[in-house]
C-alpha cells in the first residue's frame, strides 16, 4: 500500500508541475508585457541607434560574434541601428556599471548570471508575445529565466543554448579489441562512454600501463558545475522547491554521500591536477596530444579541441572521425564504481540556459529587442551551432541538427539535466562546494592513515556541513 500510495503522489505532483508550467506559460503573454519596465517596448525603434552587445569570449574568438554583428547591421541599416561589440569583460557587472552607463544595452551569460539582475531592475521583463521564438523554445528552458515580479510572472531572457555537460573522447585510443573486451551488450558503443564503472576500470588500466604518464578520464572536480551532478544523482538537491526555496539546502539529502563516493574514487585513477584548476585550461591540449582519453565540458567548446588537435597535425577528416562527443555515462546504482551488480541510473549534472537580456539602462530597448529577436533566429542559432557546437535551445534548430542536440533537449526535459538556480542566493552555494570538492579530491593522495572520506558516513557528514555553511552565508552572516 506504501508503494502504491508514494506513486500516485508522485504522478500527482508530475501533473501539477505540468499545469503550473503550462499556466505559467500561458501567463507569459498576459503578464509579462504588463510588468516594470516593458512599457518601454514601444515597437518604435530608435533610428540611429548604436547598441553595446556583450557576448562570450568564445563567440568572439571563433568569430560568430562579427558575424552576428555583421548580418543584424546590414538587416537594420535603413534605421541607422548599429550593434557593435561592448568590448568588455563577459562577465560584466551590470548592477555596477550600468548606472554610470559603462554596462552593455544586450548582454549573453547564463540563467543564473542573467537572473541576478532581476532584484535592483537591471534588466527588464521582456514582451514575451514580440518574441519570436516563444513558441519553439521548450518550457523548461523558458522557466531558467522566470521570475515574479509586482505579483506577476515576468520573463527576462530569450534561452539560445543549452549547456548540459558532454564527455568529449579519442576514438583513436579505444583498445583494438574494444569490440570483443568493451562491448558487452554487443551495441557497437564502447561500454567505457556508456558506464562510469567502465571508464573508471579503463582509466585505472591505462594509468597503470603508462606508468602514470597517461589517462582515461580527466577533470578537474575543482568545479562545482562539473561535480555536483554525483550528488543530484543519488538524491541531492541545491534549493527544494525546484531550486526556488534557499531556507531548504539538500546537498547531503537522499543517498547524496554515494556521489562523494564516486568522486573519491574517480579522483584515485587521475593524478593531483584533479584538485586543482589546472587540468581545466589544458584539457584541451591534453585530449589532442593523447594524455586524455576523455574528459567533460560544455558543448560550445568542441571548436578548441579541434583547434588543437590541428595544431598537432590532425586533418579535418580525422578529427571528425575520432574526436567524439557522447551522453554523460550512466552510474551504478549501488553509488560505487566497482559494483555494477545492481544495474545503473541515469546520471544527473547541473546545466544551464545561456541566453539574451536587456539591459534596464539601454536607451533604445526597441533596438536592443530588435537584435534579441534577430539573433535567435533560426538562421542565427543554426550559425552558432556551426561555429561553436552549441546545443540549441530552439527545437526546429535541434531537431535539424539532431544526434546530441535532440538528447540534451530531452535530458533537460525529463530533469537529467537540473538548471542552475535563477535566484540570487546561488552565488553562495560555489566556495563551500568547491572547497568539499576539492578536499575529497585530495583524498586518495592522502597517506592511509589520514583518509577524511574513506567511509560513507564522513562523506555525508561533510556534506551536511556544505549545507550547513551555505545557509550561513545566506540567512545567517548576512544578518
Amino acid at each position: 500500500m506504501g508503494k502504491n500510495l508514494s506513486a500516485v503522489v508522485a504522478h500527482i505532483a508530475v501533473i501539477v508541475a505540468i499545469i503550473i508550467t503550462l499556466s505559467f506559460a500561458g501567463a507569459f503573454a498576459e503578464g509579462a508585457s504588463a510588468g516594470q519596465g516593458s512599457d518601454r517596448f514601444t515597437g518604435e525603434l530608435e533610428e540611429g541607434a548604436v547598441l553595446r552587445i556583450l557576448e562570450n569570449d568564445t563567440a568572439i574568438k571563433q568569430g560568430y560574434l562579427e558575424e552576428l554583428l555583421d548580418a543584424f547591421n546590414a538587416e537594420y541599416a535603413e534605421y541607422g541601428i548599429t550593434a557593435v561589440d561592448a568590448n568588455m569583460d563577459q562577465y560584466t557587472d551590470l548592477e555596477n556599471d550600468g548606472p554610470y552607463g559603462y554596462g552593455p544595452d544586450v548582454l549573453y551569460q547564463a540563467n543564473d548570471r542573467i537572473m541576478r539582475y532581476v532584484d535592483g531592475r537591471h534588466i527588464m521583463p521582456l514582451p514575451v508575445d514580440s518574441i519570436d521564438c516563444l513558441d519553439v523554445v521548450g518550457d523548461q528552458a523558458w522557466m531558467a529565466y522566470s521570475a515574479t515580479t509586482d505579483g506577476q510572472a515576468n520573463i527576462f531572457g530569450v534561452p539560445v543554448n543549452i549547456q548540459g555537460p558532454l564527455l568529449y573522447y579519442r576514438k583513436d585510443l579505444l583498445p583494438e579489441n574494444w569490440e570483443e573486451e568493451w562491448d558487452d551488450d554487443k551495441n557497437g558503443v564502447p561500454d567505457m562512454v556508456e558506464y562510469w564503472t567502465d571508464l573508471y576500470r579503463f582509466s585505472k588500466q591505462r594509468k597503470e600501463e603508462s606508468g602514470g604518464k597517461q589517462f582515461g578520464y580527466m577533470r578537474s572536480f575543482l568545479e562545482p558545475y562539473f561535480s555536483v551532478g554525483y550528488l543530484y544523482s543519488y538524491g541531492g538537491y541545491t534549493f527544494g522547491n525546484n531550486n526556488t526555496d534557499p531556507s531548504d539546502i539538500g546537498h547531503s539529502a537522499g543517498n547524496a554521500e554515494l556521489g562523494g563516493r564516486v568522486i573519491r574514487q574517480l579522483a584515485s585513477v587521475m593524478d593531483e591536477r584533479c584538485i586543482d584548476d589546472s587540468v581545466t585550461t589544458g584539457a584541451y591540449s591534453a585530449l589532442a596530444s593523447g594524455e586524455f582519453f576523455a574528459t567533460i565540458t560544455t558543448p560550445d567548446v568542441y571548436t578548441m579541441f579541434v583547434d588543437e588537435m590541428k595544431a598537432d597535425g590532425y586533418s579535418d577528416e580525422y578529427i571528425a572521425e575520432n574526436l567524439v562527443t557522447a551522453d554523460i555515462p550512466k552510474l551504478p546504482v549501488s553509488g560505487d564504481l566497482e559494483d555494477e551488480s545492481q544495474g545503473f541510473i541515469e546520471s544527473k549534472m547541473m546545466g544551464g540556459v545561456n541566453g539574451y537580456a536587456i539591459s534596464s539602462y539601454t536607451d533604445y530597448p526597441n533596438a536592443a529587442l530588435a537584435f534579441v529577436n534577430f539573433a535567435t533566429s533560426y538562421e542565427m542559432v543554426s550559425r552558432r551551432n556551426e561555429l561553436l557546437g552549441i546545443v540549441p535551445a530552439r527545437s526546429d534548430v535541434a531537431s535539424d541538427v539532431g544526434g546530441l542536440s535532440e538528447v540534451i533537449n530531452a535530458n533537460l526535459e525529463e530533469g537529467n539535466i537540473v538548471v542552475m538556480p535563477s535566484i540570487k542566493e546561488n552565488a553562495q552555494i560555489w566556495t563551500p562546494l568547491q572547497t568539499f570538492f576539492q578536499d575529497i579530491a585530495k583524498d586518495p593522495y592522502r597517506s592511509a592513515g589520514e583518509y577524511k572520506y574513506d567511509t560513507l558516513e564522513k562523506i555525508k557528514a561533510a556534506l551536511v556541513n556544505v549545507d550547513q555553511q551555505i545557509y550561513d552565508a545566506i540567512f545567517t552572516l548576512r544578518g
